[in-house]
């Protein structure tokens, strides 16, 4: 076997090495993510009742309007998947185009929950009213903050796709990381739909 051949496996499994580490540590991000999470969980259920005397989720959540962020945030998983389903087929205009149309998806799901926290302030339910409200806030707040770091995750990386001349396996890594991050916050906010809304109304 010549030196270039051995240059060229080496290489080759240096990469397949470093990308295994690479997903093995987002997995690794991911569990503390969810641990995180879960403290927060843990946190609002605690403080579910404590409202102070003042008011409650059952009298101020609109649940048609969280209907639509749920809406719009698990279409957005739809169409990331659709972005993936592009990238396998190495179309990396079909790429660019379903992360766009997903991160409009996700700036309108920011928009309708930076409504929503204006007119519970408004409504004097602010996350100083009580311990239920703050840990709302958190709750809620925390997942929104991950939904507009995924969103800028998903700027960079459509640049860095652009700039590509094709799809690489360094772009598919990337993108499944990313991908994987985005279903993991549609998980997190179909569990505040059930536990923090519907279980405050009903």
């Amino acid at each position: 076997m010549s030196q270039s051949t051995l240059s060229a496996q080496h290489a080759h499994d240096q990469e397949h090495e470093h990308q295994s580490h690479s997903v093995f540590g987002f997995w690794a991000y991911l569990m503390t993510d969810c641990v995180l999470f879960a403290s927060l969980f843990a946190t609002f259920a605690m403080f579910a009742m404590q409202t102070a005397g003042g008011p409650t989720g059952k009298d101020l959540f609109n649940l048609t309007d969280v209907a639509y962020e749920t809406g719009l945030l698990l279409m957005s998983s739809l169409t990331f998947g659709l972005a993936m389903i592009s990238a396998l087929r190495k179309k990396k205009g079909g790429v660019l185009a379903w992360l766009f149309v997903t991160f409009l998806l996700g700036a309108g799901f920011l928009w309708l929950e930076m409504y929503e926290f204006a007119h519970l302030i408004a409504e004097g339910a602010g996350p100083q009213r009580s311990a239920f409200w703050s840990a709302f806030f958190t709750l809620v707040g925390t997942h929104g903050l991950h939904v507009s770091i995924g969103m800028i995750w998903l700027v960079v990386l459509a640049v860095q796709i652009m700039r590509s001349p094709q799809m690489s396996e360094r772009d598919m890594r990337r993108l499944a990381c990313l991908s994987l991050f985005w279903h993991f916050l549609d998980i997190v906010w179909i569990c505040v739909f059930s536990f923090v809304y519907l279980g405050s109304v009903v």
